[in-house]
């Protein structure tokens, strides 16, 4: 369950969910650790391994967003909010620092056709010579599963930035899944 910006001419998978929202306080919402523990608890569950599918109709719709930052409110409505720019400046610091992990400049061009800039797509990253095996290996799966130190802190600053928007003074990274589950189901049955 990981969240990435797409243009909007890129179409999806059947197995993907779009989130149309162009703001990053909602991206950061999303990617905090109380929407992926109430999509853990909430998905539907498939394969071999049962392993967790992100439903729409189960994870998103369901999910209790901080009062004033939900979904059915215009993000420019909102984005004035000291909350709503505390998430965004930590989402965007989360995504930018992945954006640099999955592509480092020094790796990487970025490149467009003439015919994919008349189609309206976005530069894409093409491998420098000699790092064509590294880049592969650059993945969003193999980031999250490493789990390095600067990754978990920019985490842990979006969480905190999501935390004090819900009003949970209280909150600290060693919280614990039930106590946090616990708050948003009654966010969720008072709503």
């Amino acid at each position: 369950r990981l969240f990435v910006w797409l243009p909007a001419a890129v179409l999806l998978d059947s197995a993907c969910a779009a989130i149309a929202r162009d703001d990053d306080a909602t991206f950061g919402i999303l990617h905090s650790r109380f929407h992926e523990l109430w999509s853990l608890a909430q998905c539907t569950w498939m394969g071999k391994g049962n392993d967790p599918r992100y439903t729409p109709t189960t994870c998103f719709e369901t999910f209790p967003f901080p009062p004033d930052l939900t979904p059915n409110i215009p993000a420019a409505d909102y984005a004035e909010n000291i909350h709503a720019k505390a998430i965004a400046v930590a989402a965007f610091q989360l995504n930018q620092l992945r954006e640099n992990w999955l592509n480092p400049p020094e790796w990487v061009d970025w490149v467009i056709t003439p015919e994919e800039e008349k189609a309206g797509y976005p530069k894409r990253p093409v491998a420098k010579p000699g790092y064509e095996a590294d880049l592969k290996k650059r993945t969003l799966t193999n980031l999250y599963n490493a789990r390095p130190s600067w990754l978990d802190m920019a985490h842990k600053n979006l969480d905190k930035a999501v935390a004090v928007a819900y009003g949970w003074d209280d909150y600290t990274p060693d919280m614990s899944d039930g106590d946090i589950l616990r708050r948003l189901l009654a966010l969720n049955l008072e709503r």
